[in-house]
């Protein structure tokens, strides 16, 4: 759902949000920023409440005044995900946060919890898990022992749980059955925000809303699908949890699974949650389980090393905060994927996403099979290049068609070209981190963005085969910061004839284009 003034869309029924894990990155740098434009576009019920419970001494001024202290000095931060914050508006904003200090184990935390939702105009509660992953099974059970996840005919109460999702397939499960041991499915929202994202969405519509499209969406036209997930940045301040995970475990499964789901889906019946939902679970249930031997050979891992980026040295991984000196965790990761139903039958999926890289750049690059050569034979022409149909997602959100053409002149010379559409030359983008939507639709009950269990186990049940033949086999290759991954990425997608498409590739009339003249 769209968050803007012009969707018309309809304020979200009052209700009080309560902010686990307060004093994070995620609550100042995401959630309230994201809240405040929500309210700042008039989509916050007048009555909603937000309160942050963490363990940090502080009350409610103090609260306040260090989220304000916080946005005021991110408001000059180009790289600011949600923008600038108006710090006139600020304080009608900020009547609505309070404060709980408490500790997530402490059955007087829970009690505190109890004591605001019945001080409020309303019995409607959403519980938001910004916590480390190892707190969201026990929050929750809390919160059932508390009776706080009781629903009755005008109260809900809603479960919003951050990723990761587990960590392998056996700990998905375990944490899915200790949530649905307290709760029902429609009151939890497993959150990846990712999904917020507008051209994330829009890849639906540019398939199910266009005819031109969905009749070549198949094993008959498409010759493969690339999945791109590119960063510069590193592991940043992350070190500690990145070693212990990687990009496999921080990305596939979430991420670019979430882009394989919108891409090769079957027409829902409906654009409604059950209806879409049901859809990306038989999608991710029908990729094909590799053998250990499969998945090694159908998967490279690189981990970078010292290199220059935008003219600047940067250091490698294992040089960073808190990894080993030692590590082996990989922060690229290419696999190759089949799915086993009939519209993609002999199409081999080909993702990678990885840190350090030479451009950022987001993008599912659909190529399609190269037209017959027979009528070029006795010309100029020695081969046909196939057509790419890519749908960017960052940055230059839009999508974009590579096709032939003559090159003007007297003899048949062909060149690839290209056709697009860019988003920010129809629509007026506001700065947004991807969560405005989804805290939108959390509070309107809509689950559509949100994965459901069984969407989750069957990620996992993919990812688990490179899992188990990394144990045996921990080994990763060098590539050098500025580079594009490691030579064995090229040499996964090279064993079946193809390439890699090029990361970072200019549009024509991009911002892109433009930094780079």
């Amino acid at each position: 759902m769209a968050y803007s003034q012009s969707s018309q869309a309809p304020t979200p029924p009052p209700a009080t949000l309560f902010l686990f894990g307060a004093s994070g990155d995620l609550v100042k740098r995401l959630l309230v920023p994201s809240l405040y434009s929500l309210f700042r576009t008039g989509l916050l019920d007048p009555a909603l409440q937000i309160v942050g419970i963490d363990h940090v001494s502080g009350n409610d001024e103090s609260f306040r005044r260090h989220l304000a202290d916080f946005l005021a000095a991110q408001a000059d931060d180009p790289d600011a995900e949600a923008g600038e914050i108006d710090l006139e508006q600020w304080p009608d904003f900020a009547q609505r946060l309070r404060y709980i200090q408490g500790d997530f184990t402490q059955a007087d935390t829970y009690r505190q919890i109890t004591r605001a939702i019945q001080a409020s105009p309303t019995r409607n509660a959403l519980f938001y898990l910004a916590t480390a992953p190892r707190f969201f099974a026990d929050i929750a059970e809390r919160l059932g022992d508390a009776g706080l996840l009781q629903e009755a005919a005008e109260q809900y109460r809603r479960v919003l749980v951050e990723k990761p999702f587990g960590h392998d397939l056996a700990s998905a499960r375990a944490l899915n059955e200790r949530l649905l041991a307290v709760m029902a499915e429609h009151q939890i929202y497993r959150i990846d925000h990712f999904l917020g994202k507008e051209t994330v969405q829009n890849v639906l519509v540019a398939r199910f809303a266009n005819v031109l499209f969905e009749p070549l969406w198949n094993n008959h036209y498409i010759d493969h699908i690339q999945i791109t997930a590119a960063e510069t940045v590193g592991v940043e301040q992350r070190g500690n949890f990145y070693d212990k995970n990687g990009a496999l475990r921080d990305m596939v499964p979430n991420h670019l699974f979430q882009l394989l789901a919108m891409v090769a889906i079957e027409p829902p019946a409906a654009f409604d949650a059950d209806a879409l939902r049901s859809e990306k679970s038989k999608l991710l249930g029908a990729i094909r389980p590799w053998s250990m031997e499969e998945a090694r050979h159908n998967s490279a891992r690189g981990q970078y090393r010292a290199g220059t980026l935008k003219g600047e040295p940067v250091p490698g991984y294992r040089d960073e905060p808190d990894v080993d000196a030692d590590s082996n965790t990989e922060t690229y990761v290419a696999i190759k994927l089949v799915i086993d139903n009939w519209r993609w039958a002999g199409v081999p999926f080909y993702l990678r996403t990885g840190k350090r890289m030479g451009a950022r750049d987001t993008e599912i690059a659909i190529c399609f099979k190269p037209a017959p050569y027979a009528q070029f034979r006795d010309t100029r022409v020695d081969r046909l290049e196939s057509n790419y149909l890519i749908i960017q997602i960052q940055p230059d959100e839009g999508i974009w068609l590579d096709f032939e053409a003559k090159r003007p002149g007297p003899t048949l010379d062909l060149e690839t070209v290209q056709m697009g559409f860019a988003y920010e030359d129809f629509f007026a983008l506001p700065p947004s981190t991807g969560y405005e939507t989804l805290l939108y639709d959390c509070l309107t009950g809509d689950q559509m963005l949100f994965q459901r269990a069984d969407t989750i186990e069957n990620g996992w049940r993919a990812v688990q085969p490179f899992l188990e033949a990394w144990k045996d086999d921990p080994r990763t290759d060098g590539y050098a910061a500025g580079e594009d991954g490691p030579p064995s990425a090229d040499e996964l997608i090279g064993r079946d004839g193809r390439n890699w498409h090029q990361v970072g590739r200019q549009r024509p009339g991009t911002d892109r284009e433009q930094a780079e003249e």
